[in-house]
């Protein structure tokens, strides 16, 4: 019994202990790991980024879209209001004045109205088969109505170079310009005629332009009756 106990005493107390000891790091070794770590998190964020820089540009030889451009909202002229005013052309053999109708802006007063007016009788185009008895090149320079209601308008000296001649087209000439005014401005009397600011005798030789002119009825062509 004693040589039992005593073999077991001996095998326990001759079995080796295990022993774990944590040593601690020294502070230059954590500070390293440390450096290293924030090192790594760096890299990674700097190769994320260059990777994207690197998806994100177009392919070579790729156009790239241009951005879409929306235009600016064009800003719309106010409507001009207009009124109807009759206009004259001669007829197809040239004896009368016929009587069109047309659009011309509106104006305020006496004076701006025969000035529009005047100026869509000079540059009118005439229907066909009616005539213009304006010559081309023809313009205004000025107008001036006086207190007794007499319409003195200023042509430019263009219409008298450019004129063709002949008693009936100047009279035809003359009298589109008095009847123009005078139809659509019934409230003035007579228009004297100045060329290049200046009285004259005539246009083209036969028309007496050193008075002021009424309107001529005659020459208007009656409308025909349907």
């Amino acid at each position: 019994m004693r040589s039992s106990s005593s073999a077991n005493s001996l095998s326990t107390n001759s079995a080796p202990k295990l022993k774990v000891t944590l040593t601690s790091l020294p502070p230059r070794r954590w500070a390293v790991i440390i450096v290293t770590a924030i090192a790594a998190v760096l890299f990674a964020i700097g190769l994320m980024t260059a990777l994207s820089r690197l998806l994100s540009r177009p392919a070579p030889g790729a156009t790239p879209a241009d951005p879409a451009v929306t235009p600016a909202p064009v800003a719309s002229a106010p409507a001009v209001p207009k009124i109807k005013a009759t206009l004259f052309f001669a007829s197809e053999d040239g004896l009368r004045l016929v009587p069109t109708e047309r659009e011309v802006p509106l104006a305020e007063g006496a004076v701006a109205q025969a000035r529009s007016i005047l100026e869509a009788q000079l540059s009118a185009e005439p229907p066909a088969p009616l005539a213009s008895t304006i010559p081309k090149g023809s313009a205004l320079r000025g107008i001036f109505v006086s207190e007794r209601n007499e319409v003195f308008v200023d042509l430019d000296p263009a219409i008298r170079t450019a004129h063709p001649g002949g008693t009936l087209r100047e009279l035809m000439t003359v009298y589109t310009i008095v009847n123009a005014v005078l139809t659509n401005l019934p409230d003035l009397q007579e228009v004297q005629i100045l060329i290049g600011g200046q009285e004259a005798d005539t246009l083209a030789g036969h028309v007496d332009l050193r008075r002021p002119l009424r309107k001529n009825e005659a020459l208007i062509a009656v409308a025909s009756s349907q």
